[in-house]
């Protein structure tokens, strides 16, 4: 480990050894580890196909559902996917007793498979999906399994993952829960996002405290405040002690 990132990280062990209320605002990045692909690194999904964020859209879902599921289970249900060190260590962070807030960006679940209590998912679950007629509901592996278009047995209709697609509004609750958990917070941590995507990626400036974490391997232009880590969350994590 070199020495600045042996200070940073020496840093955040006292932030987090200090903070009452923990927040980590996280994207893709906090998955990859668990073998789920970003988005738009070098061999993301939306920089491999430019099509991508045209195929995962409300109009497209209705337009083209066939097109749709062919993407969407290939490319973004990782039903075997584990938790990585980020997730297991915001877990066991929890256990301790600090009060963690995790704001995700992601689908996947796995903070909630790690054992974390208090997720926000910004942008849904792979893991709940209801039927778009009689809003029966089903678990992912139903979806997975599915052949074609999943349809509901119960009334033949389309079932629709209860993930934001490109075109749809984030929940007010979810919203709502996001804003008030950083304007609470006394440390931020944002990890894993490259911040482009929106509104999401601006609900960082409701966080009003001064101990601000940035962990990702890009380095993305924040404000200056920001301390900067630029290295894989697992790297910093694995460092990170549990001190009860």
């Amino acid at each position: 480990m070199n020495e600045l990132l042996d200070r940073q990280i020496k840093q955040l062990q006292k932030y987090i050894d200090d903070g009452i209320d923990i927040v980590l605002f996280g994207g893709a990045g906090v998955s990859t580890e668990s073998g789920i692909p970003d988005f738009r690194s070098a061999t993301g999904i939306f920089t491999n196909n430019l099509s991508a964020e045209n195929i995962i859209s409300h109009d497209y879902f209705y337009y083209n559902p066939k097109g749709f599921y062919d993407f969407y289970k290939n490319k973004m249900m990782y039903l075997d996917a584990k938790p990585n060190v980020c997730h297991n260590k915001l877990s066991e962070l929890e256990k301790a007793g600090k009060h963690i807030t995790i704001i995700t960006q992601n689908i996947d679940g796995l903070h909630q498979k790690a054992g974390s209590t208090n997720v926000i998912e910004l942008h849904g679950s792979i893991h709940r999906n209801f039927c778009t007629n009689c809003g029966a509901s089903y678990d992912a592996k139903f979806i997975k399994e599915s052949k074609g278009v999943p349809t509901c047995p119960k009334c033949g209709s389309i079932i629709k993952p209860d993930v934001v697609l490109y075109g749809e509004p984030l929940r007010e609750e979810n919203i709502n829960k996001a804003i008030s958990a950083l304007e609470q917070a006394d440390l931020l941590i944002v990890g894993g996002t490259s911040l482009k995507v929106y509104p999401a990626a601006s609900f960082i400036h409701f966080f009003k405290g001064d101990k601000k974490v940035y962990i990702n391997l890009e380095n993305e232009q924040l404000a200056e405040d920001f301390m900067y880590i630029q290295s894989k969350l697992g790297d910093v994590f694995s460092k990170i002690e549990i001190h009860e």
